[in-house]
């Protein structure tokens, strides 16, 4: 009972830390944001468009997944820590090489001079970043989310003001790139403050071997994954235009401030959580779908909301030079209230060391949307994200088929957690939706949506007694 009432206050407090984290972070990116929307043009945004996915990708190979297997390691000890640092360093240096000479042809293939000089700057913040991987695996497997808060906080202010420095001197798509080495640097120094740990310079690679086998799926993985979630930047920028990439870049990124407030707020505890309890099978059902519940409670009515009110958003803070990426918002924020449930469903997988099983399903569900959009994108940017849209919300069912086989899970018991939040989530946002169709003023048609959907939801829980609701009202009493 004591393990229990200890897992619980870990789990309650991850949570309440991470709730905490993300959402100052995204109030300081949603200022920056702004700020820089401003400053900027489409084009500039283009620019860095183009170039997230190469950069993205060199991430994930020096990484190579190693953070995820040391934290599934039953004993980590800090000569695996150190094994990892050396080869995330010897990675990355060789990748940077790499990639410094294929500068060229990356900018042959967008048809863009101007991308030489400005990959190479882009592409040094992965290698800084190969410096901070020991430490944060450190930080992470142990549920240091206090300290992940401190450190996100403070390196996106830092690289946010550097970013507005510079843009309103001039430096245009320069800012973005090294408001990106700013934020990387920041996060790698504190990540070292706050682990409280050092490399020896005792070269022993045998812990790599061992880790190598789950890593390594892992890795392809997670390429897969960076493939398809930046495949609308490549294939716009082959096919369309700068500005094309800007507006879809802009969308995107307000759709991934939504859901990432909510996956990171879950990714920070869920992996520890699930893989302490692996051998109690049952507990973990009972933990999981509690946290299935909290997702769907927390993302459909946050994602839903944030579809409607896309236009007033984007006009009212950033100006309607941006009215196109409005429209995609709207569609990609739709996808976006299902991407942490599909996450936490991966996160189960990985936690009971079914790594293969997470690299076949993103690795199929990558290139059934990369053959998706090569084949609907002469029919326009709308017709790609319906389809993407619809791929992934159906996908839901093929993670619940592999999580299926790990425990006892029945598919009722899934749509009785979710479907409640998500049914009430969507009559409540169409209904307002149309309640302000009328309004021409933004203003208030953006405040009585929220209005709207923020009360009548928070009610109608009170009413029919949500477990989930009054729990984390509680909870906030409690820290109040």
């Amino acid at each position: 009972m004591g393990e229990e009432q200890s897992l619980r206050q870990k789990t309650a407090k991850g949570l309440f830390w991470g709730g905490l984290s993300n959402s100052l972070q995204q109030l300081l990116g949603l200022l920056f944001g702004i700020v820089l929307a401003r400053l900027l043009s489409r084009s500039d945004y283009g620019m860095i468009g183009m170039l997230t996915i190469f950069s993205t990708i060199a991430n994930i190979l020096q990484e190579s997944g190693f953070i995820s297997a040391l934290v599934n390691r039953k004993n980590a000890s800090d000569k695996d820590y150190n094994a990892v640092f050396w080869f995330s360093v010897s990675c990355s240096a060789i990748l940077y090489i790499l990639l410094y000479l294929s500068a060229p042809l990356i900018a042959e293939f967008y048809r863009t001079p101007e991308l030489v000089p400005l990959s190479r700057l882009a592409f040094l913040s992965f290698f800084i970043a190969s410096l901070g991987i020991a430490p944060r695996a450190i930080l992470f497997r142990n549920l240091k989310v206090k300290e992940n808060t401190i450190i996100s906080l403070s390196s996106l202010t830092l690289s946010g003001i550097t970013a507005i420095v510079l843009a309103v001197n001039g430096f245009a798509y320069w800012g973005i790139a090294i408001q990106s080495l700013v934020y990387v640097a920041v996060v790698v120094i504190l990540n070292w403050y706050f682990a409280k740990w050092m490399p020896s310079f005792h070269f022993d690679f045998s812990p790599i071997k061992e880790m190598f086998g789950f890593s390594s799926k892992m890795l392809i993985t997670n390429i897969f994954m960076t493939i398809n979630n930046n495949l609308f930047s490549v294939l716009l920028g082959k096919f369309y235009t700068k500005q094309a990439v800007g507006d879809f870049s802009q969308a995107n990124k307000w759709n991934n401030m939504g859901h990432s407030l909510i996956t990171g707020m879950i990714n920070g505890v869920a992996q520890p959580v699930l893989a302490s309890i692996t051998e109690d099978t049952q507990r973990q059902v009972a933990v999981f779908r509690k946290m299935l519940r909290f997702t769907a409670f927390i993302s459909f009515p946050a994602m839903f909301g944030l579809s409607i009110v896309s236009k007033e958003f984007i006009v009212i803070t950033i100006t309607d030079k941006w009215l196109v990426s409005a429209q995609m918002m709207q569609l990609l924020c739709i996808w976006g209230a299902f991407i942490p449930i599909n996450n936490l469903f991966s996160n189960l997988l990985v936690s009971r060391g079914r790594s293969s099983v997470f690299m076949f399903c993103n690795i199929t569900l990558s290139i059934l949307q990369l053959i998706t959009a090569c084949l609907s994108y002469p029919y326009g940017i709308t017709m790609m994200i319906y389809l993407f849209i619809t791929i992934n919300i159906l996908w839901l069912f093929v993670w619940y088929f592999f999580v299926k086989r790990e425990i006892p899970l029945t598919l009722s018991c899934v749509l009785k957690d979710i479907a409640p939040y998500f049914l009430l989530a969507a009559t409540l946002t169409a209904s307002a939706y149309y309640i302000t169709l009328g309004i021409r003023n933004l203003y208030l048609s953006l405040l009585i949506k929220i209005v709207l959907v923020v009360s009548l939801y928070a009610l109608i829980l009170w009413k029919l007694q949500s477990v989930i609701f009054r729990e984390c009202i509680e909870f906030i009493r409690k820290k109040i």
